[in-house]
């Protein structure tokens, strides 16, 4: 059986990511397409002789930083240097004794550390500009990956296997006051993973062709595999009565009666101008936000902020929420009249598919792939357009039987990026590589 292994440096955030979502969602189909499956987590934690040791760093509580002294300063650099010249991954078998973060343990037949990989390839990489090579250890009869996927571009690389690395999109040059990203390393980093990678993934079009455009990748090196929605079934069957309820209870939200944005707050979610085309709107619906602060959050909330400062029907108009749990996340997309994610520029744009999928209307934009994944089942505006935005949310808040057509459609539309054409696309990616599934 084909072993295919994927980096765990998303996986082990404390704080979900898309690419984690993204990396969960491919060990999963990777599962279903009967490839064996591993995952190579870099816990700042040594690795040690116990087996439930090993597992319990990968899911460790973080640990704040400590003040370094000379010899420890001494150490880090040392290792920064040396990090270029490789580092060694060592097995780690699913104990069943430890009880992962909300009892979601990724799909993974077997683990792999290697002592601080992550953050010293990243070091490492800004240092020398050199990325750090990982051999796998084949003691106690381990069995190394046959190919290796890494979900984002990361500065390493696995020796003796082939590499695939997916890009997600190449934001930091788009968008560039978007992200606080330094370029210069950015744009390296990119060069080096195309120069390395073996094949390179895509989430979109979109993306595809800015790595033709800007990194110079010839088209025969990229396949676009789209991503999937599986939501579980025991979220998005429950009977309406009973989220109705849920939603009543917990936040006086009443079904189909507010609109919903999420994701995190940074630049190009572009939550600034939804609450000034909110406000502007005159809408009397509840706007409900959900999202912790990401990067540069100070312009997107300023409005905001402000508003909540005024108080008075405005505010008391507008809800926000920093985190909520998956399944409470799942029921306020179902329950809302529209998702409004009018985002600056995405690779994918993971919440309309989401919101289509769970039968709620949605807004959104025309920057980046929106429209790839949208189709024509939303109202699309330009991000920057204020007005454009404002006019959407009345007609939106206003038009029953328009509403009820976006999620007739965006249920057909969801259905194109479903789980069989991911894994499709999965299988003739690896197959055209060499590997079959057996």
């Amino acid at each position: 059986m084909t072993k295919i292994c994927i980096d765990g440096f998303n996986l082990a955030l404390p704080k979900g990511t898309g690419i984690a979502t993204y990396g969960r969602n491919l060990l999963s189909n990777l599962k279903s397409l009967n490839y064996e499956t591993q995952a190579l987590y870099g816990p700042a934690l040594k690795t040690s002789a116990n087996n439930i040791v090993n597992e319990t760093a990968l899911i460790d509580a973080p640990r704040p930083p400590s003040k370094l002294n000379r010899k420890a300063k001494v150490q880090r650099m040392m290792r920064t240097y040396t990090s270029r010249f490789g580092h060694t991954a060592y097995p780690v078998k699913p104990s069943g004794e430890v009880i992962w973060p909300g009892g979601n343990r990724p799909a993974a037949d077997s683990f792999w550390v290697a002592n601080s990989l992550y953050e010293l390839a990243h070091r490492g990489f800004r240092t020398y500009g050199k990325p750090s090579p990982v051999s796998f250890s084949e003691q106690s009869g381990s069995t190394k990956p046959d190919l290796m996927h890494w979900t984002c571009p990361l500065p390493t690389y696995a020796k003796g296997v082939p590499n695939i690395y997916t890009f997600h999109d190449l934001i930091p040059l788009r968008l560039p006051h978007a992200t606080m990203d330094d370029k210069d390393v950015f744009m390296s980093q990119c060069q080096e993973v195309v120069k390395r990678a073996d094949h390179i993934a895509v989430v979109s079009e979109t993306t595809k062709q800015d790595l033709i455009r800007i990194l110079n990748v010839p088209e025969k090196r990229i396949t676009n595999t789209y991503q999937a929605v599986d939501l579980p079934k025991s979220l998005t069957q429950r009977p309406q009565e009973d989220v109705e309820t849920e939603l009543e209870g917990i936040f006086r939200l009443g079904w189909k009666n507010y609109f919903l944005h999420f994701g995190a707050i940074e630049p190009k979610k572009n939550l600034g101008r939804v609450v000034e085309a909110y406000l502007a709107s005159g809408s009397q619906t509840p706007l409900v936000l959900i999202g912790g602060n990401g990067w540069l959050e100070a312009g997107e909330v300023a409005l905001l902020n402000q508003v909540k400062r005024d108080g008075g029907p405005s505010a008391e108009r507008i809800r926000q929420y920093e985190y909520m749990p998956f399944s409470l996340l799942v029921s306020m997309i179902r329950g809302a009249k529209a998702t409004l994610f009018p985002s600056l520029y995405e690779g994918f744009g993971l919440p309309v598919l989401e919101s289509m999928a769970l039968g709620t209307a949605v807004l959104t934009s025309t920057g980046g792939s929106l429209p790839e994944v949208a189709g024509d089942a939303a109202i699309m505006v330009d991000p920057y357009d204020v007005r454009a935005m404002t006019a959407g949310i009345r007609t939106l808040d206003a038009d029953d039987a328009l509403r009820e057509d976006l999620q007739a459609r965006g249920l057909i539309q969801s259905n194109r990026f479903s789980v069989d054409a991911y894994q499709q696309a999965l299988a003739g990616m690896y197959t055209k590589l060499g590997f079959s599934a057996s």
